[in-house]
């Protein structure tokens, strides 16, 4: 069994087929939406494919070690996640070709007009294990 990230992107993706923003969105299509993800969940928790998933809120901070009790705390000038990661689902499957299988169905969920979104999802590999580093 293999790990790999599934990421949702507010930006920084090519643009989905059905690209209207969620916040865009009517109550029912983004109730629709969230129906559709904890379905699709629940399908991959039934099969032993499911292991995490978190939605994310676009509020957020950076923070980095500066030296003893100084950490600093900044809103830019990087290139933050919170304007670019949405949401992440982690599965644990047999192939690539399998993962490649689920995120194609996950871009399906219902967008504005009850229509898939057809949005594109970064599909990335956990690592399996740290490589052995000799001098």
């Amino acid at each position: 069994m293999a790990k790999y990230l599934l990421l949702k992107h507010y930006r920084g993706a090519p643009a989905a087929v059905n690209d209207v923003p969620m916040e865009r969105w009517t109550p029912d299509e983004v109730s629709a939406h969230m129906r559709y993800m904890a379905d699709f969940a629940d399908r991959l928790r039934e099969t032993g494919e499911f292991v995490a998933e978190l939605a994310l809120s676009p509020e957020g901070t950076f923070v980095r070690y500066d030296g003893e009790g100084r950490p600093p705390v900044t809103d830019g000038p990087f290139a933050e996640t919170k304007d670019l990661v949405a949401g992440w689902m982690l599965i644990d499957v047999d192939s690539y070709e399998r993962a490649v299988e689920l995120a194609g169905e996950l871009s399906a969920a219902p967008g504005a007009g009850g229509t898939p979104i057809h949005e594109w999802l970064e599909l990335r590999p956990a690592l399996g294990s740290l490589p052995t580093i000799t001098d």
